[in-house]
Formats: C-alpha cells, sequence, structure tokens
C-alpha cells in the first residue's frame, strides 16, 4: 500500500519510519521515498489504519489529516523521530 505522509525530511526520518512499521505485526516490508513523501507498505489493506496512527503517533501524518496545531504538533514529533532515526545510523 502507498501512504503519502508529511513531514519526511531525510534519511533519519525514513529510518525512524522504517524502524516503527516493521515491528507492526502483518507488515513485511517498508520503502521509504524521502523526495516524494511516499510510505510504500506490503501489508494486508486491513492494517492501513493502523499503519496510518502509527505514522501519525510518529509525527507523519497521512497527507491532508491535519491542520493547525495539531500540524505542528505532528512536525514536532517529526523532529524527535528524525534525531532518533540518525542516531540509530550512527
Amino acid at each position: 500500500m502507498r501512504i503519502e505522509v508529511e513531514n519526511i525530511k531525510c534519511g533519519g526520518c525514513a529510518g525512524s519510519i522504517r524502524k516503527g512499521l516493521i515491528g507492526l505485526d502483518g507488515v513485511d516490508a517498508v520503502d521509504v521515498d524521502i523526495e516524494g513523501g511516499v510510505v510504500e507498505v506490503q501489508a494486508d489493506d486491513g492494517l492501513r489504519p493502523e499503519i496510518a496512527r502509527k505514522l501519525a503517533s510518529m509525527g507523519y501524518p497521512e497527507t491532508g489529516t491535519v491542520h493547525g496545531l495539531k500540524s505542528a504538533g505532528a512536525r514536532a514529533k517529526s523532529f524527535v523521530s528524525c534525531a532518533v532515526g540518525r542516531m540509530d545510523k550512527e
């Protein structure tokens, strides 16, 4: 399944997304297109709501689903996820 998300900035973000989603039961593979802001997940389509919730909780909400203060909060969470992803790479 293909999910367009907000706030992907770098490889650290992509690493956090991969790590966060691959830990979900039923997720077989995760690929992140940083420039396109797209997360490709190999999983049953019935898991889409759970995957979208997980992405949002990490600061990468599905494009167009958050606005205003929620958007600012998601952006802040994404900076933390990004930093954690960068530290995991080092």
